[in-house]
């Protein structure tokens, strides 16, 4: 494949980077078509991306709908049928100021303005659209043979919620249309699944405006299976010898400032009164618990004996999520969370490390989740513009050995991210794909070896010293919401029945069948199974149509047969159409499969 690249060259393009020429190019077409369509936007950025490519647009007034994605796309073929030449030149930074003044392009003018003085900058140029890009390109639009717009979203001007929000236009391309089907065919099916369609559809979750983005509403089935993973999980850390605790929602800004939090997570908490007016009382909903959960260690003295101190709690946390970044359950500005903390001396460190990531694979299988999940060891970028970290970097040359170590004498299979590390110590994290590839984090296993001390946090050792603890920072399953959310897209909804909101449906044929429904009902729930009656005035082939539609794991059908005989015609949604069966025999069977938690 040929390509130009940013020193007018034309060459053969590298097998690895064909896809990304193909998307680079297609983002200048996309920009070129809008540029038809709407004269007076303004091009912020369009890169390529792992999944395709984009382009942020000030469009003004002008508010787009999928609808108009058609129309542009229309657009976007009418230029690759026209076949341009793509054609490279570079610019002295002021002639680039100027070229972009002429074209009305502020945003290109200010990315300008944050280059060097001496900056050499490239333009590709296709027709009458010129673009400011570090290429490479396609040689003629007529190279590009498969792509689709796919959506439209919101996105900050450098992702910055001060600036204005601008409209980010998606699509995607391939090199060959048979690729381009079975991407599109991929993400059908990825819609089908897609836990904010699922979860919406099935009652799981819902948003209001009137409460905010970010904030999603439970509902009954929702709340339920919450509850359940929370119980569980609670369960097994008190059998690992976890201790629970209990701490507030809010803190005063003193404690974040002793922490870190202040300085270096202010902008994503959410404060309750002036940050900058140290004459008055301010504080800030939590975003993390460890600083509330020192002070059960700090409560009174502590000896050696007492370590390691393992605490946990159930948390509910705030984060001030940028509008843009908000999604569904998987990022939400308040969840709840299975977070602990282990404060231990330095010799016990890695046997904790390695309980808490047999704990956490523990609970990743016994969900459904483990295959799905990789391993990112998170580091420090000593570079960072930002200050974004605490301690020395022989402090962090220290903690992230001593991890690397751990991790290998485990033998975690692990990527490494650079910047990716909490401010004051890196961590595992463990991370989980939803239905569009899009990767978050789920589980994370931290090493901190200074907020221990910048609390004032001692131990007194067996040779009578005080001396400063480590400290591991943990969650055992994560967000529950995040959780849930991966859990619908993994199962399609169909939840396993231990975790199912509603574990078996009873359907009556007739109104004669109705009380025997309402006593198998109290029978299953004296064995704590969630069961329901579907007592409409329906037909059985509509009630169970609901039922399969509802993801029901079992329903009964009882008719006068069953009632006589002291039966239920069992269905199953894995297994189909059962038979008739005695209740006992269909209690041990729900009972064996609750206990074992099969999937």
């Amino acid at each position: 494949m040929k390509i130009i690249n940013n020193e007018g060259v034309v060459c053969e393009c590298p097998k690895e980077d064909e896809l990304h020429v193909i998307r680079h190019t297609a983002a200048h077409i996309l920009a070129q078509a809008i540029s038809r369509l709407y004269p007076d936007a303004a091009f912020a950025y369009g890169p390529a991306t792992e999944k395709g490519f984009y382009y942020d647009v000030d469009l003004g007034d002008v508010k787009l709908a999928d609808t108009d994605l058609k129309a542009i796309e229309a657009e976007m073929r009418k230029i690759v049928k026209a076949n341009l030449p793509i054609k490279s030149f570079t610019l002295s930074r002021e002639d680039a100021l100027n070229l972009m003044k002429e074209r009305n392009e502020p945003y290109k003018i200010e990315h300008i303005g944050d280059l060097a003085e001496d900056a050499t900058l490239s333009f590709f140029q296709q027709g009458d659209y010129i673009d400011m890009c570090v290429g490479p390109h396609l040689t003629y639009t007529k190279a590009l043979k498969a792509f689709k717009l796919t959506g439209i979203s919101g996105a900050y001007w450098k992702n910055d919620s001060n600036n204005k929000m601008l409209t980010r236009i998606n699509g995607t391309a391939f090199a060959t249309s048979a690729e381009l089907d079975e991407y599109i065919k991929i993400m059908e099916e990825a819609k089908m699944r897609d836990h904010n369609k699922l979860g919406r559809d099935l009652e799981y979750f819902t948003t209001v405006d009137v409460i905010g983005q970010g904030l999603p509403i439970m509902l009954p089935k929702g709340a339920r299976v919450i509850q359940l993973l929370q119980r569980f999980v609670e369960d097994e850390e008190q059998k690992r010898g976890y201790l629970l605790t209990k701490t507030p929602l809010m803190a005063k800004r003193e404690l974040y400032k002793i922490s870190g939090h202040w300085d270096h997570y202010l902008d994503g908490m959410f404060i309750l009164g002036d940050p900058h007016d140290e004459s008055k009382e301010c504080l800030a909903l939590r975003p993390m618990t460890c600083p509330f959960q020192y002070q059960v260690f700090l409560n009174r003295q502590r000896s050696y004996r007492d370590l390691p101190m393992r605490l946990a709690e159930t948390s509910t946390l705030f984060r001030n999520e940028d509008s843009g970044e908000m999604h569904g359950l998987i990022r939400v500005r308040q969840f709840t969370i299975s977070e602990g903390h282990i404060v231990l001396r330095p010799e016990q460190l890695e046997d904790e490390f390695k309980n808490c990531l047999k704990l956490a694979n523990f609970m990743l299988e016994t969900v459904g989740l483990k295959e799905d999940c990789t391993y990112r060891f998170s580091q420090w970028d000593p570079a960072n513009p930002n200050n974004k970290y605490e301690g020395t970097p022989e402090q962090w040359e220290v903690a992230q050995k001593t991890m690397e170590n751990i991790l290998n004498h485990l033998g975690v299979a692990y990527t490494v991210g650079i910047d990716e590390a909490a401010f004051y110590g890196p961590k595992l994290d463990i991370q989980c794909k939803n239905v569009y590839g899009k990767e978050d984090t789920l589980i994370t296993i931290q090493i901190d070896m200074l907020l221990a001390q910048k609390f004032g946090m001692e131990y007194v050792d067996e040779d009578g010293q005080k001396k400063t603890p480590y400290i591991i920072h943990r969650t055992s399953l994560g967000c529950y919401e995040r959780t849930l959310a991966l859990l619908l897209e993994k199962y399609a909804g169909a939840l396993p029945l231990w975790m199912s909101p509603e574990q078996i449906r009873i359907l009556p044929v007739t109104d004669r069948a109705k009380e025997y429904a309402d006593n198998l009902l109290s029978k299953l729930e004296s064995y704590n199974i969630r069961a329901a009656v579907d007592s409409r005035n329906e037909k059985i082939g509509y009630k169970i149509r609901q039922a399969q539609m509802e993801k029901v794991p079992y329903f009964f059908i009882v008719g006068d047969k069953e009632v006589e005989e002291g039966t239920v015609s069992l269905r199953s949604r894995k297994e189909g159409d059962l038979g008739a069966m005695t209740v006992d025999a269909v209690i041990a069977k729900v009972m064996e499969e609750i206990a074992t938690k099969a999937k």
